[in-house]
């Protein structure tokens, strides 16, 4: 395998873990699959496999669940964004996740605002798949659970340690004597994630896919950006192209771009390799390199590309 091939993660190869956050035994949670696809990720388990371990600035994972399977209330510090690439989704938030929901269909991406605590749970039919990017090479440094989560996981013998580590009492492991469980948040500290409505989202931090094809239909559609349809600087920048927008002449980047078609399939080339990748498939092009990238056949055609910046990984970006 040549070493552009080793940034090729096709959908069909990627390694699950079942074990990878606290709620890996909690009842409606613990079908759930996390895939680390580029980077570090925020997995609390050493069983969690990295495909592609470059440090780029940002990170690309994936959640893999079956139907009415739901990931637990949690926040970041950085930029957490989806994209629906199998099924139907979803999305809800707040302390209790009542603050507001709502539904995605493939294609669709939301940037989710920091701070604030989210979950989200297959609604479609069959096995369904989110693809993420997490801001930062350490993704924020992980996530912080909702008490509630904590004290549930605790019930089904998983104890998340102060180290961010998770310890099964069920298969006899302990947390080390220099280590403590992870503290709850106290009420205090809770007054501090929002209660976001549902307004102050919808618009703003959700992109809908057939808005996307059509804005991009001659020129890339700017997803997420200082100037993109989601307003933020993630420290990465995301767009969309569909075959009138497609880069169809090799051009040189000097950052880092990650290339995920949402439909249809796509001819990438990295200086001289090709190959052909479909939606939930994965390319890492490194800064030095040149790529192309269009449709290999006629028909539906979308790809998201997401690109480094400058921009520091943290907060919500609300132009101020």
């Amino acid at each position: 395998m040549s070493i552009i091939q080793s940034r090729i993660v096709r959908y069909g190869e990627l390694k699950p873990c079942k074990t990878a956050f606290i709620d890996a035994h909690t009842p409606g949670s613990d079908q759930k699959e996390n895939f680390t696809i580029i980077g570090g990720g925020v997995s609390e388990s050493p069983d969690q496999h990295v495909h592609i371990t470059d440090k780029i600035g940002f990170n690309i994972g994936a959640a893999g669940q079956p139907p009415r399977c739901r990931n637990s209330l949690h926040s970041h510090t950085t930029a957490e964004v989806f994209f629906v690439a199998k099924g139907r989704w979803r999305f809800f938030w707040g302390r209790y996740g009542t603050a507001g929901e709502f539904i995605a269909e493939e294609g669709d991406i939301f940037n989710i605002p920091t701070g604030i605590f989210r979950g989200f749970e297959n609604v479609g039919q069959d096995y369904g798949m989110i693809m993420s990017m997490l801001g930062g090479d350490d993704a924020g440094g992980g996530v912080t659970w909702a008490p509630q989560v904590i004290q549930d996981a605790q019930a089904h013998g998983l104890v998340l340690g102060n180290n961010g580590v998770l310890y099964d009492s069920k298969k006899g492991e302990e947390l080390p004597h220099n280590v403590q469980p992870m503290p709850l948040l106290t009420e205090e500290e809770l007054t501090a994630y929002p209660e976001v409505p549902v307004d102050a989202v919808i618009g703003k931090y959700v992109a809908r896919y057939w808005d996307l094809m059509a804005l991009a239909a001659d020129k890339p559609a700017v997803v997420i950006g200082e100037n993109g349809l989601i307003k933020d600087k993630p420290g990465f920048a995301v767009d969309f192209l569909t075959r009138g927008s497609a880069v169809t002449q090799q051009v040189k980047v000097d950052k880092p771009v990650v290339l995920m078609p949402a439909s249809g399939h796509w001819r990438i080339k990295i200086n001289e390799v090709e190959v052909t990748l479909s939606n939930g498939d994965t390319a890492l092009v490194l800064p030095g390199e040149s790529y192309s990238t269009e449709p290999s056949m006629t028909g539906e055609a979308g790809q998201y590309r997401i690109t480094a910046t400058d921009d520091p990984a943290g907060a919500t970006w609300t132009g101020a």
